[in-house]
């Protein structure tokens, strides 16, 4: 069996879980996910992907673990064997994502395992991309203002705009690793996405919607969404993906509403800068028709 460690945002839990997803069905093997980390942890809307889509989302009881990885499943070992001064520790179905950027080696794991990491790169499941997309379907039908929201998408030339601030101003440590993403750069993905694709219609999507109203110069139609907060929040999520085209954050959220966009002739533009500081090699992280803006 795979079993996929899921920590984080919805955003990052849908990346380890399409890498764990893709690893299992290469193999012919069962996935389950972890959720253990998820114990005392208070960021976020926990774990959202089975509220959220479609997909069958089987989860690992402690007996699996202690299957595959065997003593090393006692939790406080693994939260210290996941760090790289330990790894000569870890059993060999125990898997840490090496580094940021893609892994070539993934796919030569030819045993259970217990993956653990980030795997923020379409390679990690473009091969089974039709299976990924099938998983996360939306389940619930857009109602109220999102319909209307919805039927404006698709009645114009949509190019969804995300503004994250959120954790990234009040989380010390998360604006420390990520920063925020320059007015520049929005400007600059506003004039050449309106250039490009012609009368476009902005739906601008943040969880700051005032910041965003005050600072953000759009002299094309546009709309701001703000409502949808809290366990709602993927609901932002589900009406990018509808959009035909967009501009993201340095965000795996909107990296997410902006890849299950199906409109066969999308622009997607993103930031240069994905990160504030480290030494991240982001040169797998977005598919290679997207557009990388260096402002």
């Amino acid at each position: 069996m795979v079993i996929s460690n899921i920590l984080g945002g919805l955003g990052n839990q849908m990346f380890q879980y399409a890498a764990g997803r893709a690893l299992a069905v290469a193999q012919g093997l069962p996935l389950y996910l972890d959720l253990s980390d998820f114990q005392g942890y208070h960021l976020h809307n926990g774990f959202e992907l089975s509220r959220v889509f479609n997909g069958l989302f089987e989860l690992a009881e402690e007996h699996q673990l202690q299957q595959v990885i065997g003593w090393q499943a006692c939790r406080p070992v693994r939260r210290i064997l996941k760090h790289r001064q330990f790894a000569l520790f870890r059993d060999k179905r125990f898997i840490v994502e090496p580094h940021f950027h893609y892994w070539p080696d993934f796919f030569a794991i030819r045993h259970s395992c217990y993956l653990v990491g980030y795997w923020q790169s379409e390679n990690y499941f473009k091969s089974i991309e039709k299976i990924i997309r099938q998983d996360f379907r939306f389940k619930e039908r857009l109602y109220g203002r999102n319909a209307e929201l919805a039927k404006l998408i698709d009645e114009n030339n949509s190019v969804s705009l995300h503004i994250r601030r959120g954790d990234y101003v009040h989380n010390a440590a998360t604006n420390a690793t990520h920063g925020l993403v320059s007015l520049a750069y929005y400007k600059g993905a506003i004039a050449r996405i309106a250039k490009e694709v012609g009368a476009p219609f902005f739906v601008i999507f943040s969880d700051d919607i005032d910041w965003a109203r005050q600072n953000l110069e759009i002299s094309w139609p546009c709309c701001f969404v703000g409502d949808n907060q809290g366990v709602d929040s993927y609901l932002d999520m589900q009406l990018m993906s509808l959009c035909r085209h967009h501009i993201i954050a340095n965000s795996s959220f909107s990296w997410w509403g902006a890849w299950l966009g199906s409109w066969p002739e999308k622009q997607v533009f993103y930031p240069a800068h994905w990160f504030a500081k480290g030494n991240f090699d982001t040169v797998t992280l977005c598919p290679p028709d997207w557009i990388r803006l260096d402002c």
